[in-house]
């Protein structure tokens, strides 16, 4: 059975650095394109970097603007996401997910397999 588990959330003060993990068990990430995704308050799930598992190399739409550095480690079979200058308006449930089906590679929906999330709490 596969599975993908988030971790690394939690309260972050304003101005820091985190780092989230996402840890796959039943399948071989390397193998697969994994993105990171973030829900806000009241808002829609917005996709925010992927590594591509065609030319290992990272993606963000443009809304991201450097903030956010995604990397791998193959040996732990796992991706991470490293969120740079912290704001309240981080707050939110971060995603990962892994096996891209087709279509927008931003768009949780299009992903296999997806994670249940890990809540990050920015405080002022």
């Amino acid at each position: 059975q596969v599975q993908l588990v988030e971790s690394g959330g939690g309260l972050a003060q304003f101005g820091g650095t985190l780092s989230l993990s996402c840890v796959a068990s039943g399948l071989k990430l390397s193998d697969y394109t994994v993105a990171w995704f973030r829900q806000l308050p009241g808002k829609e799930r917005e996709g925010l970097a992927l590594i591509d598992s065609a030319d290992s190399k990272t993606y963000s739409p443009k809304f991201v603007e450097g903030r956010f550095t995604l990397s791998r480690d193959r040996a732990q079979n796992a991706v991470y996401l490293q969120i740079h200058n912290l704001t309240p308006e981080d707050t939110g449930v971060y995603y990962c997910a892994a096996h891209f089906a087709g279509g927008d590679r931003f768009d949780f929906r299009q992903y296999v397999y997806r994670g249940q999330g890990t809540q990050v709490t920015v405080s002022s």
